[in-house]
């Protein structure tokens, strides 16, 4: 059996995502019983020269738009980065999902050999879809969804492994 660009990008991410909002959860309890000021959370940063929880939550959201968007051949949304709170935080998160489930296996699948560019700034990277999703793009999305876990567990959140898995 294989698996197809449209099996190994929506659902991974959608899962990821879901995931992420439910860390979102916890952080709320959390915050809530220890009757905590939000900002402890959605703005601090591991290290000094990484971004905070809510820059994390906003990337990985970009990072998950757009590699479904690239591969599929429509525009990536343009989104603001405003959210301050955990509940604008999971809103986003939201809005995210959404875009990505209106995506069909018809608009992915064959887009393995297909020619992706990024720009960062006046550098331009060059890719094959299937080179983007499993070598770039998913791994970008687990990194930002690992590194909001991070910040929550440092700060007390009481989350495991269970959470950041979720339950596949």
């Amino acid at each position: 059996m294989t698996i197809s660009m449209f099996q190994a990008s929506v659902p991974r991410i959608v899962n990821m995502l879901t995931n992420l909002s439910h860390l979102l959860d916890k952080a709320q309890a959390h915050v809530d019983a220890k009757k905590l000021n939000e900002a402890a959370l959605t703005q601090f940063r591991l290290y000094p020269d990484m971004f905070p929880l809510a820059r994390q939550v906003q990337i990985a959201c970009d990072t998950a738009q757009g590699v479904v968007a690239r591969l599929a051949g429509v525009e990536i949304p343009t989104v603001e980065d405003t959210e301050v709170s955990i509940a604008d935080l999971k809103q986003r998160i939201s809005k995210t999902m959404a875009f990505i489930e209106g995506f069909s296996a018809a608009q992915i699948d064959g887009t393995e050999d297909k020619d992706i560019i990024t720009k960062r700034g006046d550098k331009e990277t060059h890719y094959k879809g299937m080179q983007f999703l499993l070598n770039h793009a998913m791994p970008n999305v687990y990194f930002h969804i690992t590194t909001v876990y991070a910040i929550l567990r440092h700060n007390g959140v009481e989350i495991g492994k269970r959470d950041y898995l979720g339950k596949v």
